[in-house]
């Protein structure tokens, strides 16, 4: 029990034992992402309040720890047993949560959003929440709610806002009237304003309304320009900006790019608007994204003069020699990691996943034993979320839960040296590409995509010669006999690289069947490396077209349930080590959510102390299940067992690509690439 002379010191900076009111709340609130919020312990014996000040308190057990006079050395010692006794313990002393403020807009429709209704005003509302962490079962919740209830002003509407898909479970036991709440998918599909990547640009502002605008522009877009979409396509050529009206994913195609350029990228729901209002659509502006920022900074600017305009930007990408003469045709399970310079990265490192699952791997537990003060390791919440007893074989269940649950689809590779010696079999296409090399380095621009549009035509319908035919065909019958389907993947050495990620340039074709049909794939594949846009944007990141080249994966489809992708971080906070980011389409497809094409469902599960929450709906009207939701929990730790094996370094810090399909109790992976953040 705290005693008089502690609260009276905790006093000094937070609010305790007295409503909370929309003044005091302005004066002890903090913000993150242009949301206020307030930080509240509740001590529960004492019947107590106490609504922290965020300048003075940047942790709640900080403050826990000042009521319990335990010492900042004692606290960094016992850390983890202190967070259990908050966040896990059923007969804790201290309830923690946050009160967030947030402004509804009339007309908002919301299916658990309970508040009163609007007189046609926006209405603000405060959303209880605990950590993700938190275990709080449902009495404990509904607890929680009535307490912070009674001592919050009773003219500002309160509802409970789960902290993750465990606490959505408790709530829907629990009727809406005793207990509303709203759904943090909620919160963000009425966010105005997303920062997605940072940064500072000025160029011209080109707005087009719709898809038919952008595809029917007279004059071309230019490096300089800022593009204003409803969702910004992913075959958009090098830009200085980007803004999308509509909410689109952080893995999109368009947003790898942004990062990759290294230009600001937001989404704003009112941009049309601002720039009506501002009439900006043709003119130069400074565009800003700063994620501490909760608006649209887009200032009028005097446009430059020709002398005046800067030059493209161009990077200079390193890139390895690869190796073009020698490689053989080789199912995936014969690729290591090291043979990226016979086949590209992508099957490499799908060969690499063959021998992990196969051989097991001394780097599973690399994430987790990085050293994250006050914490000498992370081996701990592993060992929980495997069910393993005081860590004794940890790696070993690692890799049994790998086994269990992972699998690569049946395929074979096609190295680099099979592409050369086709373009070596037509003097035609030699010509070409000899003729775009010279329009290259002479930097004749008007020339370069019709050379470009031939060569690709060229490629596609140059027949293979029968000695190439009859290798492929041989090794997709050893390899994938009884196969229905297949799919023909890109696997360059121009992708994945340090500060050029080339996502979406490159094709990859779906629903292939039949020896014709797989071989004309596969030509598709080789006509995406000389592109106009792959060949521009290789250009400017000082990548030469004589270092260029495709090698091929054939899989067998699979038939999937669910489909998507994840990264291993954040991909809105960096600092943050604990989550993943996971998105999901129910067509079993990762085309529609890399592409932008749709609005997939979005997800981050903490790898750490476990658990997940909903991010986004997207375009879909309903979330998953509860069981579909728990298989990408395990995925989840899936990727983070996998970032470890792959990782360049011994930081093990570097998140991962990972595309992936699943089915009831299965997950397909395939792709394991770098990604870049």
């Amino acid at each position: 029990m705290t005693n008089a002379a502690q609260v009276a010191e905790a006093e000094t900076a937070a609010l305790v034992g007295e409503p909370l009111t929309m003044e005091a709340f302005d004066r002890l609130s903090g913000e993150l992402s242009g949301v206020r919020f307030v930080k509240i312990v509740v001590d529960r014996p004492a019947g107590i309040a106490h609504f922290l000040d965020s300048a003075r308190w940047r942790f709640h057990v900080e403050y826990v720890a000042k009521l319990l006079n335990l010492p900042r050395a004692e606290l960094e010692r016992t850390l983890d047993a202190v967070n259990a006794s908050v966040y896990n313990d059923p007969n804790r002393r201290f309830y923690l949560a946050i009160l967030s403020r947030h402004v509804r807009q009339p007309g908002t429709p919301s299916k658990t959003l309970h508040t009163p209704p609007s007189n046609g005003a926006a209405e603000v509302f405060f959303s209880l929440e605990t950590t993700e962490a938190d275990t709080m079962d449902a009495e404990m919740l509904r607890y929680l709610y009535a307490f912070v209830r009674e001592n919050v002003d009773p003219s500002i509407p309160v509802v409970m806002k789960p902290a993750n898909h465990l606490q959505e479970a408790f709530l829907r036991t629990i009727p809406t009237d005793e207990v509303p709440r709203v759904l943090a998918h909620e919160l963000f599909s009425q966010a105005r304003f997303v920062p997605l990547n940072p940064g500072m640009a000025r160029g011209r502002l080109r707005m087009f309304r719709t898809g038919a605008d952008y595809r029917n522009m007279t004059m071309p877009l230019k490096w300089s320009d800022i593009v204003v979409m409803e969702r910004v396509p992913e075959d958009i050529p090098r830009v200085s900006g980007i803004i999308n009206a509509a909410h689109i994913t952080p893995l999109s195609h368009v947003n790898v790019l942004a990062h990759g350029w290294k230009i600001p990228n937001a989404i704003a729901l009112d941009a049309f608007e601002m720039i009506d209002r501002e009439k900006l659509d043709g003119q130069w502006v400074e565009y800003r994204i700063d994620p501490s920022n909760a608006n649209l900074s887009l200032q009028r600017i005097e446009a430059p003069s020709l002398a005046e305009l800067p030059a493209p930007p161009r990077q200079h990408v390193w890139i390895d020699d690869p190796e073009t003469v020698t490689g053989s045709i080789l199912s995936l399970e014969e690729l290591r990691a090291s043979d990226r310079y016979l086949y590209g990265t992508k099957a490499a490192n799908l060969g690499e996943l063959h021998h992990l699952l196969a051989n097991g791997s001394h780097r599973l537990l690399g994430f987790y034993q990085v050293p994250r003060p006050p914490r000498s390791d992370l081996l701990e919440y592993l060992a929980r979320q495997l069910g393993v007893i005081n860590g004794d074989g940890l790696a070993n269940a690692a890799l049994a839960m790998l086994r269990k649950y992972v699998r690569v689809p049946r395929g074979i590779a096609l190295p680099f040296a099979v592409q050369q010696r086709f373009l070596q079999s037509s003097w035609r296409i030699q010509q070409v590409v000899g003729k775009l090399k010279a329009v290259l380095e002479l930097g004749a621009d008007a020339h370069i995509d019709p050379l470009c549009l031939e060569l690709q035509d060229l490629i596609r319908r140059t027949r293979m010669p029968a000695e190439m035919r009859h290798s492929i065909d041989a090794a997709i019958v050893h390899h994938l006999a009884g196969a229905e389907r297949f799919v023909v993947r890109s696997s360059s050495n121009a992708e994945d690289l340090a500060g050029f990620s080339a996502a979406g340039i490159y094709e990859s074709v779906t629903r292939v069947s039949g020896v014709e049909t797989i071989l004309r794939s596969i030509q598709e594949v080789w006509a995406s490396l000389v592109s106009p846009r792959s060949v521009r944007l290789r250009q400017q990141a000082g990548i030469s077209l004589d270092a260029v080249y495709m090698g091929v994966v054939i899989q067998q489809e699979v038939a999937s349930k669910l489909g998507g992708v994840m990264v291993t971080t954040n991909p809105t906070s960096a600092a943050d080590f604990r989550h993943v980011y996971i998105n999901a389409s129910r067509r079993g497809s990762v085309s529609s959510i890399v592409s932008g094409d749709a609005s997939p469902l979005q997800y981050l599960y903490n790898t750490m102390e476990g658990g997940g929450r909903t991010v986004s709906l997207g375009d879909s009207d309903a979330d998953l299940d509860d069981t579909d939701k728990a298989l990408l929990g395990r995925l989840a730790l899936v990727g983070r067992l996998l970032q470890s094996h792959f990782a360049a370094n011994y930081t093990f810090a570097d998140p991962i690509d990972v595309e992936w399909l699943a089915g009831n109790d299965e997950l397909q992976i395939l792709q394991v690439r770098p990604y870049s953040h």
